[in-house]
């Protein structure tokens, strides 16, 4: 009932930025309802992990201790549409990168929950 479209991937020199976004769209009920939003990112060889999330009823962040202090998630909640500043980029970073979105089973905030919906993915390639 949810679609998410990521855009805003491309190739970089290290040390550049880029903006990711994630525009979701569909069933307005399941949309309004969304209360987690993340980023991962999956490199050939490696597994998929997690990059950031954030929980949309209050802003609370999370992120992967990799990217502290270089990325930045938010969301326009009026857009339907989930952003990743990515700055200070550097080779380990070259990945696809998906959004994600879901629903909170419960706590306090978006740890360990399983998304629902997820997106195309969007190709992120640094170069050094």
């Amino acid at each position: 009932q949810v679609q998410l479209v990521e855009s805003g991937g491309g190739s970089v020199q290290a040390g550049g930025s880029l903006r990711l976004s994630c525009a979701a769209s569909g069933v307005t009920y399941y949309i309004d309802y969304i209360d987690c939003m993340g980023w991962f990112r999956q490199a050939p060889g490696k597994e998929r992990e997690g990059v950031a999330r954030i929980y949309t009823g209050n802003g609370n962040t999370y992120y992967a201790d990799s990217v502290k202090g270089r990325f930045t998630i938010s969301r326009d909640n009026a857009k339907n549409t989930l952003y990743l500043q990515m700055n200070s980029l550097k080779p380990a970073d070259t990945a696809m990168y998906y959004c994600a979105a879901g629903y909170r089973s419960g706590g306090g905030d978006c740890s360990g929950i399983e998304y629902s919906y997820w997106g195309q993915g969007t190709q992120v390639t640094v170069s050094s």
